[in-house]
């Protein structure tokens, strides 16, 4: 592979200049906005992009918060994906080892989309920076995604063709281990199911009702005996949108329940989703109600692109084993590793186990033993939940790879990864990843060979599949139900 050199100066560039983007990730902690509402977020990493003279088109896909930023032109045209939303319950006060909200009832960055977000954007400012000192042709986007975690905003870009004409797409993740995503995620499809029936007073007239409530019921008793009959690892989750109201001496004429359906492969996910639709049938003849669906979310399965992977791995080799952390990182993360079921950190270690089974050069109990960081670098992670960066990749070749930002075996979707997110620890996994990150866009520029080693590999990845959106087209982009 041609190479300039860069490494060196790039790693410099960004280790000059971290500062800035470490407080942006600190803000972005401290904002802590929800799905499509991550309008101070959105504004703060936009601005840092056009400061850096990226054009920004913002508003897009339908979506206030949804941006674009775009430096060059002509081919090849490299995507890095940003997130920066944050979590619903899960605020946090930084770095206490103790369940403790900062703002009772309010959000967290309990994914570390914080860091996500400001490394993101540090690292196309970088890429934008060498192609300019060392003329190298092409074009950098950075694609502002909102609301990953909830409402799968990276569907609706696809959908509005944001990704068009991109030959790379490229991101990463706050992790449990350092390592590139070479399988998973599974799709998963968000559905609301709505009853309407005939309200009654349930003492004098109840004969004269038809309980919308008795209906959502009955539907999940029917999809607790449907979870027998499908494949492994698929998942069906729900909660109730709508119970009717609080009063039970009426006959409720309105209810809604959400349904999450997950499954290692979308063609799954579509099969339950039409049994778990005539289930909701099948209520509302028994109840004699109507009801009603709505397909408000969809995840597909994350397909990894080798020649992606490739350059990650490379760049992980030469960032990862050169990870010091000071005594005073790793008993603060000793606390949090204290916090830790057991029942969790078996669930990481079996994890690592599944990752590193055959090779001698990892005691996996050894490690989960003596580590309080996990500093190791796998060379192939796996993703156990979903992630629209999925979507993206049956569009546009993509990948992405993890990096530890916190101590071992803390959860994500947790107060632990929130408390430690503004900590040493959480700042130099942003560099680290922030690094490889630029690295792996610029191979891209400076080998562009490179654009079209992608789209083979991807294109023997899909053997002649295709993308499916199940979004109905006049879903708009925001809350539903």
């Amino acid at each position: 592979m041609k190479n300039l050199g860069l490494e060196q100066e790039v790693y410099k560039y960004i280790d000059d200049h971290k500062e800035k983007f470490l407080e942006a990730s600190d803000k972005l902690w401290d904002y802590a906005e929800l799905q499509f509402v991550e309008h101070q977020s959105a504004a703060l990493l936009s601005g840092l992009l056009e400061e850096a003279g990226f054009q920004v088109e913002r508003g897009l896909a339908g979506m206030e918060t949804c941006f674009v930023g775009t430096f060059g032109q002509g081919k090849p045209v490299i995507g890095i994906l940003g997130e920066y939303d944050a979590l619903t319950g899960l605020s946090q006060k930084a770095d206490v080892a103790e369940k403790c909200a900062l703002i009772p009832g309010g959000a967290g960055h309990g994914c570390g989309h914080n860091a996500f977000g400001a490394s993101t954007v540090f690292a196309a400012i970088a890429v934008k920076k060498f192609m300019e000192e060392k003329g190298l042709k092409g074009t950098v986007k950075y694609f502002g995604c909102p609301a990953e975690e909830v409402g799968g905003g990276k569907a609706f870009m696809v959908r509005a063709g944001l990704f068009d004409g991109v030959d790379a797409a490229m991101c990463w993740h706050p992790w449990s281990y350092n390592g590139y995503l070479r399988t998973g995620s599974l799709a998963n499809v968000n559905i609301t199911i709505k009853f309407h029936g005939i309200g009654a007073h349930a003492g004098a007239t109840p004969h004269l009702g038809r309980s919308a409530l008795d209906a959502v019921e009955l539907t999940n008793v029917g999809v607790n005996y449907l979870r027998e009959h499908i494949v492994p690892g698929a998942r069906v989750h729900y909660a109730y949108l709508n119970a009717g109201g609080k009063n039970p001496n009426v006959v409720q004429p309105e209810a809604e329940a959400s349904y999450i359906i997950r499954a290692p492969k979308m063609a799954q996910v579509e099969e339950i989703l039409e049994r778990v639709k005539k289930i909701a049938q099948g209520a509302a003849l028994m109840t004699e109600t109507t009801t009603e669906h709505k397909v408000v979310a969809m995840y597909s399965e994350y397909l990894a692109n080798d020649t992606i992977c490739n350059c990650f791995y490379r760049h992980l080799q030469e960032v990862i084993p050169n990870t010091t952390y000071t005594e005073e990182e790793k008993a603060y993360a000793h606390q949090f590793k204290m916090t830790v079921s057991p029942s969790q950190m078996d669930t990481f270690r079996d994890q690592l186990k599944e990752l590193t089974a055959g090779n001698p050069n990892y005691d996996v109990d050894a490690l989960f033993d003596d580590k309080d960081i996990m500093d190791i670098l796998v060379p192939s992670i796996h993703m156990y939940a979903s992630s629209d960066v999925g979507n993206v990749s049956w569009v546009v070749p993509t990948s992405h790879f993890g990096v530890v930002i916190d101590a071992v075996g803390t959860p994500a979707h947790s107060w632990q990864r929130v408390a430690q997110g503004k900590s040493s620890i959480a700042h130099k996994g942003m560099i680290h990843a922030t690094k490889v990150l630029a690295m792996s866009c610029l191979d891209f520029f400076v080998n562009p060979t490179l654009a079209d080693q992608a789209k083979e590999d991807w294109k023997k990845e899909l053997a002649g599949r295709t993308y499916k959106s199940l979004l109905a087209d006049d879903l708009k982009p925001g809350p539903q139900g």
